[in-house]
């Protein structure tokens, strides 16, 4: 296992428990750029699954992990490209157990340890496998009670850092437009058809989380409860049922400067852009969230492997597309079309384009000092208080 250098040590120490806009964070932001190679630097923006258990110093994870080829990781609990209930997570002596090999792998950089812990339906760590039972949003959006909705929020982010998980893709801030929605409404995963009672209770749920130093990434922007379809077998076109309402949400969280990740959505709007889905589209990444909301945080892409994209889009062009859209982070879940060696020949792929000038290294430099931004400001400080 490798030691992490003085720069990064340096880093962490600059910004403690609840620090989140230090006069010197953008210093110590640079310098630890600085010391990046460009590999280093598109690494920072991958963020992978595996297969396994366990992983030991010969496995393919932890040589991604200590060559900096990957800036996080996420666990499932089911191989869905194998049908297997078999992928990462048994129990939860065996998860903390491998969350903390996972960490002991990083080099420069600390690592992102990600899952998908909404409660309900999308719950990685079940109550079958020895987990905490967990309830689903529209459950809270039902009673939309803030002492409940803090229960459980605390509860869940509580479950998710006791296992070793410093990142959570929750809470959903969908809104239920269609309840039939196979991806969302049918799932329970949503608080509410009614923006508010989603913002209200998004809000308690992230502040819960950040009282445990979990970071949370929201999701799926622009919204997802339209769609008719679902994003992970396919093609998801929301141009005629979704509606700026649907961006109400992000607009109240980014307000109170309460998000630490926005997830993008694969669906299609062509009165947004009529050339791409969300995740690869400028306009929607970077005119509206960032130009218009005013989000200067960290964007991650839904699994770049699901239907939306890789059956459309072959990987070098949605690397060069989503990059220049905006995201930050490319997540590749390895769920449902596995590949080992993603990391290797995503790093690759994106130097090239690079140094084809086809993507700029400064954009590279901007996606990669968000991440530094908020690595600094939770792993190895302390919780950020709401």
């Amino acid at each position: 296992m490798l030691n992490r250098p003085a720069a990064v040590l340096l880093l962490l120490a600059v910004c403690t428990a609840g620090c989140t806009s230090a006069p010197d964070t953008t210093d110590a932001v640079n310098r630890t750029l600085d010391s990046l190679t460009l590999d280093e630097k598109i690494g920072q923006m991958l963020l992978v699954g595996f297969r396994g258990y366990t992983a030991d110093d010969d496995s393919q994870i932890a040589r991604d992990i200590a060559a900096g080829r990957v800036g996080g990781v996420i666990l499932f609990d089911r191989d869905v490209a194998l049908g297997s209930n078999e992928r990462n997570i048994n129990n939860p002596a065996q998860v903390r157990a491998l969350t903390a090999s996972l960490r002991g792998y990083a080099g420069k950089v600390p690592i992102f340890i990600a899952v998908d812990q909404e409660g309900g339906a999308v719950c990685r760590l079940k109550e079958a496998r020895g987990f905490p039972a967990t309830v689903s949003a529209r459950s809270l959006g039902d009673l939309n009670n803030e002492t409940a909705t803090r229960e459980a929020g605390q509860a869940l982010a509580a479950m998710v850092a006791e296992s070793g998980f410093n990142l959570n893709f929750a809470p959903v801030v969908d809104i239920d437009v269609n309840p039939d929605s196979p991806a969302i409404g049918r799932l329970n995963r949503s608080f509410s058809a009614n923006a508010t009672v989603v913002a209200d209770n998004a809000r308690w749920v992230i502040e819960e989380h950040h009282r445990q130093g979990v970071m949370t990434a929201i999701k799926h922007y622009p919204g997802h409860g339209s769609a008719l379809t679902d994003t992970h077998e396919g093609f998801a076109d929301v141009t005629e049922t979704w509606s700026e309402e649907e961006l109400q949400p992000y607009r109240d969280l980014i307000g109170r400067d309460l998000p630490d990740m926005v997830m993008t959505a694969h669906v299609y709007n062509a009165g947004i852009d009529p050339d791409c889905p969300a995740t690869l589209s400028e306009a929607t990444v970077t005119g509206i969230l960032r130009e218009r909301l005013g989000y200067q945080g960290v964007v991650v892409t839904d699994a770049m492997d699901m239907g939306a994209i890789h059956d459309t889009y072959d990987l070098r062009e949605s690397l060069k597309l989503s990059i220049n859209a905006g995201c930050d982070i490319f997540l590749f879940a390895n769920n449902l079309v596995y590949d080992e060696l993603i990391a290797q020949k995503a790093v690759g792929i994106v130097k090239e384009l690079v140094e084809s000038g086809e993507i700029s290294e400064d954009r590279i430099d901007e996606s990669c000092g968000r991440i530094l931004r908020l690595k600094m400001e939770y792993l190895d400080g302390g919780a950020v208080m709401p």
